[in-house]
């Protein structure tokens, strides 16, 4: 017979199918073997008598917990069954035999981060691995509609640009370069051949932090668009995180049910325009609603970002920072020159920044003066001041943290869930 995905088998309901794939869980007496069987897809109960398996009975009685087997019988209907059908078992075929599976529920992180490997089996990250899945979609058709195109830059790179302090150094032969914590400056070149542009990719960030929302691997989804204002970059975060929103919230039901996320908090993202304000008036509110007192000119921390969430049930768009706490490449206000063309998105259930944006300084010397500040040498910048030499264009764009959107999307208590294999200062392996 043809195999069927689980999935496949329980929306035929009736009749013959097969089915292959592994043991989730096992039980069973000397008469009867009930296994539930994982796919990617779902899961299934399996149904084995002794009486139409008598010769390979010893072989079924010893299945743990991962073997992996191939199945053929009769789904029915069941309401009992974990998934509302069962299969009564006709042929089995032993694929690969498992013993002792070292996942169980007394494991604590950091065991369970020794074997992630196999962690990847559970049902929840295979759920979690799907919204991924569906919100990397998402921002690419989010970008393609609008006549995008995906434009990749470097990895290794010789210099910063979201500041020296999380550089990862590289050996790279006889030099030391970067990671890059950023696509932006060999993004910006590519404005003036295609205009509008997005990348997914890595981004390296060597934060010591052990915090639940930090990762030193992570991945960016960023854009760069050419001619655009300050007001579009906040209008496309805005629709690409609604956007987002509406695929998974499609798309993903069965996993939000696994992970038992209440999609009535995600809900008002795709009603509700997000909050919009400066700064100055982020501070104003944090004083009068939460009352925090932050000093004008300070960045703002976790403890003021979730803060500032609890007050709304969508994200919200802070605007205007203070010059001082923001990167050399972002634009003065012309009718404030102490602030910033850029802003944070911050998400609602206290789950930290979500984009960073901002429109791009245009001259020079301003970026120049910006860099000596921070300790750079502006002559290592030459590249990056051509895009200022011949036919700069007023232009901007912002990056999404992918996972921090994973995280909050799913509810999850850590951002380390969201992806395979992540990378943190004491996570390396696997």
């Amino acid at each position: 017979m043809k195999f069927l995905s689980i999935q496949q088998a329980i929306e035929k309901k009736s009749g013959k199918v097969a089915v292959r794939g592994w043991i989730h869980r096992e039980r069973g007496s000397n008469k009867l073997k009930f296994i539930v069987l994982r796919d990617s897809t779902n899961i299934i109960q399996i149904v084995l008598s002794c009486d139409n398996f008598k010769s390979q009975w010893p072989q079924i009685d010893a299945l743990q917990i991962e073997s992996s087997v191939e199945i053929e019988g009769v789904i029915k209907e069941d309401k009992r069954a974990p998934t509302g059908f069962e299969i009564q078992a006709e042929k089995i075929n032993i694929v690969g035999l498992s013993n002792e599976f070292p996942i169980n529920k007394d494991l604590n992180e950091e065991l369970l981060g020794n074997r992630r490997h196999l962690w990847l089996r559970s049902r929840k990250m295979t759920s979690i691995l799907k919204i991924r899945d569906t919100v990397l979609s998402a921002l690419r058709e989010h970008w393609r509609k609008k006549g995008f195109y995906e434009f990749n830059t470097p990895s290794i790179i010789g210099l910063q640009c979201e500041g020296g302090a999380t550089l990862f150094d590289v050996k790279y032969f006889d030099k030391k370069l970067h990671l890059a914590q950023t696509w932006q400056l060999h993004a910006e070149p590519g404005i003036f051949a295609l205009e509008k542009i997005f990348t997914i990719q890595p981004s390296f960030r060597a934060e010591k932090s052990k915090t639940s929302r930090h990762l030193t691997e992570y991945w960016h989804a960023e854009m760069e668009v050419a001619w655009e204002d300050f007001e579009y970059l906040q209008d496309d975060g805005e629709e690409a995180v609604k956007y987002v929103i509406a695929e998974v919230l499609e798309k993903n039901k069965p996993e939000l049910e696994i992970l038992e996320r209440n999609t009535k908090k995600l809900s008002p993202v795709l009603t509700k325009k997000f909050p919009r304000m400066t700064y100055t008036e982020a501070l104003f509110l944090l004083e009068k609603k939460k009352h925090m007192k932050v000093s004008w000119g300070k960045d703002l921390r976790t403890i003021e970002e979730d803060k500032l969430s609890e007050l709304f049930d969508t994200p919200i768009i802070v605007t205007k920072y203070p010059k001082i706490v923001k990167a050399f490449y972002m634009k003065e206000d012309p009718e404030n020159p102490k602030v910033v063309l850029g802003y944070d998105m911050i998400a609602p259930e206290c789950y930290g920044e979500i984009i960073g944006s901002s429109q791009r300084e245009e001259s020079i010397e301003k970026l120049k003066e910006n860099l000596k500040a921070q300790g750079e040498k502006p002559e290592e910048y030459e590249f990056y001041f051509d895009t200022r030499r011949y036919g700069s264009v007023p232009h901007g764009g912002y990056g999404l943290g992918v996972e921090r959107v994973i995280a909050w999307i799913c509810g999850l208590d850590t951002i380390k869930d969201t992806m395979p294999y992540p990378r943190t200062m004491t996570r390396w392996y696997p």
